[in-house]
């Protein structure tokens, strides 16, 4: 399986080939939805996208943790942290490319 990386080039590009925007508004589309799923994360709010998964932000108290080369405990500070839960949807959608692609690793 190849590891590649989608950029906000390339989500902009998708738009202007698929919605018949210019290039500029494409980008600047991309840009605010971007933008508007940043802002309410970090205002604590939840962002469910339909069929696609929800991002929320998490607290995590403070608590002792290990160094591992040393074996010596450290206080870990309480932090926030961002978390993705995929939707039902996308994650039949990743499974069934994984067997297609297993299917055609095997020849079968």
């Amino acid at each position: 399986m190849t590891e590649e990386t989608v950029t906000r080039a390339q989500l902009s590009e998708a738009v202007y080939q698929e919605v018949g925007l210019s290039r500029n508004e494409s980008a600047q589309l991309v840009e605010t939805v971007l933008q508007e799923i940043a802002d309410a994360l970090a205002d604590g709010e939840m962002v469910k996208i339909s069929s696609f998964g929800s991002f929320s932000v998490r607290k995590k108290g403070e608590r002792i943790g290990r160094n591992p080369k040393t074996g010596e405990e450290v206080p870990i500070m309480p932090r926030q942290v961002l978390v993705f839960r995929p939707s039902h949807v996308l994650k039949n959608r990743i499974n069934e490319g994984m067997q297609a692609l297993e299917k055609r690793e095997t020849g079968e």
